[in-house]
């Protein structure tokens, strides 16, 4: 496992690079998390110029996270994404989505609110990856009961990478994390 001093995009690079090859060696699909799109757009770069053969899916969050009806990847940058091969997917965060809604209404916390704070005492980046990969075999993205490579961040860019098999948000408990390849220290 890489290990980074600091935390953040200046990563991004060296774990889309480590991201790309390690799928590339054991033949896995890549999920990455990406919020605009510009670190989507580099994983969309490196994996032409690395000659990238398998799968790439790229998480998106749901519309009116910021504004009502609005995304926060504008739509020239989707429709980039879906020319050049990826799959895009657009779902709420599996380790929130409605149930955070519900504790911000009436207080309290949520089992599912509990599982992402336990996720991130390994980093936000390594729940990012977990939620990700889940998200993406919800949607059918990936493949029910294969391992893939995670790629998520702990707010701009890329910082962590893990291979998980993931299981589906009702069947949470079954999601393995079998290896965290990087994160920060």
């Amino acid at each position: 496992m890489i290990t980074f001093e600091t935390v953040g995009g200046v990563n991004t690079d060296a774990t889309l690079n480590l991201a790309l090859d390690t799928a590339r060696a054991r033949g896995l699909d890549l999920v990455l998390a990406s919020s605009t799109g510009e670190t989507a757009k580099k994983l969309v770069a490196l994996a032409k110029e690395k000659n990238f053969p398998n799968k790439l899916v790229v998480v998106r969050h749901v519309f009116g996270m910021e504004e009502p009806g609005q995304n926060d990847m504008p739509e020239e940058t989707a429709n980039f994404l879906r020319e050049s091969g990826v799959t895009l997917v657009t779902a709420a965060h599996a380790l929130s989505g409605a149930e955070r809604g519900i504790s911000k209404k009436f207080g309290g916390v949520s089992p599912v609110e509990i599982m992402a704070a336990t996720l991130r005492m390994f980093g936000q980046g390594v729940k990012v990856c977990t939620e990700v990969a889940i998200m993406a075999l919800d949607c059918g993205a990936v493949d029910y009961g294969k391992p893939v490579v995670a790629v998520g961040g702990s707010a701009v860019g890329s910082d962590a990478a893990c291979i998980i098999t993931p299981n589906y948000s009702a069947n949470v408990l079954a999601t393995h994390i079998h290896e965290i390849l990087c994160k920060p220290y």
